[in-house]
């Protein structure tokens, strides 16, 4: 994989799979979690999905946690989807203490990948089935300490569902 139009890891149609093996994994690779959020600053959501058992997998991983495949295809991901999960977490980490309580949920995409995130409501405006959209933020916007970041977090974006 020499052309970079032909690597798996900036490509997103659903034709391009692995099987991936360490050497095509690299620190920007969207299979990382520093790539994930690259893509997400960019405005890209990526999910992959492992072709031998149809596993999705949010950030994507270079090997299905179903089934131990490498043989995965990345795919851009919607904004929308549905509270599937949530609760309140009143003792965040030390970033968010200034937050609390926070409402957490686990989200089910229209393509049916999962993602958790912060829901800006409270515990009781939130419900099961509720119809949210995924928001991408500067961790400055929401006032996140700073000091708390560690070194290779600073750029990364912060993912916030707002309701519908």
């Amino acid at each position: 994989m020499t052309d970079e139009s032909d690597s798996p890891m900036t490509d997103t149609d659903s034709t391009t799979t692995g099987p991936l093996g360490p050497e095509d994994i690299t620190a920007d690779s969207p299979f990382t979690l520093p790539g994930f959020f690259d893509a997400l600053a960019e405005g890209r959501l990526l999910a992959a999905r492992c072709t031998e058992c149809d596993t999705q997998m949010l950030p994507p991983r270079p090997a299905c946690y179903g089934c131990g495949s490498r043989s995965v295809t990345l795919s851009e991901q919607p904004r929308t989807g549905e509270v599937v999960s949530y609760t309140s977490v009143n003792r965040p980490p030390s970033a968010f203490q200034h937050l609390a309580p926070i409402t957490v949920a686990v989200v089910k995409l229209d393509s049916s990948a999962r993602l958790t995130g912060r829901v800006d409501a409270s515990l009781e405006a939130v419900a099961i089935g509720d119809r949210v959209e995924l928001r991408v933020c500067d961790p400055e916007t929401v006032d996140i300490d700073p000091d708390f970041d560690l070194s290779y977090e600073e750029e990364w974006p912060i993912h916030v569902f707002d309701l519908l």
